[in-house]
């Protein structure tokens, strides 16, 4: 796939409207940080990294009943056209119910930790 973000963000909305307990992807770090902020944030109740030479990413999906805790994962910057802000002009998802995810210099973060970091970089995507 040439873009594993998209890939991420497919997967995830997938399996959640699919009830899946579990999804798993092709293992790269991006992939990885961007879990990691999701489960920081409550939206993913694990992940593991398993595999050898090629290594896959498992994430354990969060439900509350038989809902999924997200609603939706929307992939903001994409290949065609790249996505990037300030720190002063980072998007509130929802009005602060969601979450945008940052990659910046420091690290991928959420857009809120960012913006308090005075650090701007490229929207990856936002979830609520």
């Amino acid at each position: 796939m040439n873009d594993p973000v998209a890939e991420l963000v497919v997967t995830i909305r997938n399996g959640a409207a699919a009830q899946h307990q579990s999804v798993s992807v092709f293992h790269s770090n991006l992939k990885e940080a961007i879990v990691a902020v999701l489960k920081a944030e409550g939206f993913v109740n694990a992940f593991e990294v398993t595999g050898g030479k090629i290594k896959k990413l498992t994430i354990h999906l969060k439900y509350a009943g038989k809902t999924s805790v997200i609603s939706e994962i929307r992939q903001i910057s994409k290949p065609g056209l790249r996505r990037y802000s300030p720190a002063d002009e980072i998007p509130k998802v929802l009005g602060g119910m969601g979450v945008s995810i940052v990659s910046t210099s420091k690290g991928v973060m959420t857009g809120a930790n960012a913006q308090k970091s005075n650090l701007g970089g490229e929207l990856v995507c936002s979830v609520w």
